[in-house]
């Protein structure tokens, strides 16, 4: 039987005990947030990459600017650059994706998309 204004034995002793588990968890799972937002804007920027890429290389293989047709695609800030080597035109996006700690370094993301010259096409351009 418990008296009033007396609370039940085990009661006293879980005082505070959410508020402590809280404090503890709340930094992991704000860091898994941001780790998972990281992430997403690292996909998309992958994305963005890809296509960029293969509009280049398939830009170069039909003899126009590959460099200028992947710039229209790529991700703002990204580097595309376009190879020629024989019968094949190789072109790579790369673009830096800022994590979300300003104090955190970047994370470079790169796509690479390959084509073949395609007959009777002017010479490939970079």
């Amino acid at each position: 039987m418990v008296r009033p204004g007396r609370r039940p034995h085990g009661l006293a002793r879980d005082r505070g005990s959410f508020t402590a588990e809280l404090a503890a968890g709340l930094p992991a799972l704000v860091l898994l947030l941001f780790a998972g937002l990281t992430a997403v804007n690292a996909v998309t920027a992958r994305a963005g990459c890809l296509d960029a890429a293969r509009e280049a290389a398939l830009a170069a293989s039909r003899g126009e600017a590959g460099t200028a047709a992947g710039a229209r695609y790529a991700p703002p800030g990204a580097d595309v650059s376009v190879t020629v080597a024989g019968e094949r035109v190789t072109a790579t996006v790369r673009v830096p994706v800022r994590t979300l700690g300003a104090r955190l370094p970047r994370i470079t993301v790169s796509a690479t998309a390959v084509a073949a010259v395609e007959p009777g096409a002017p010479g490939p351009r970079p």
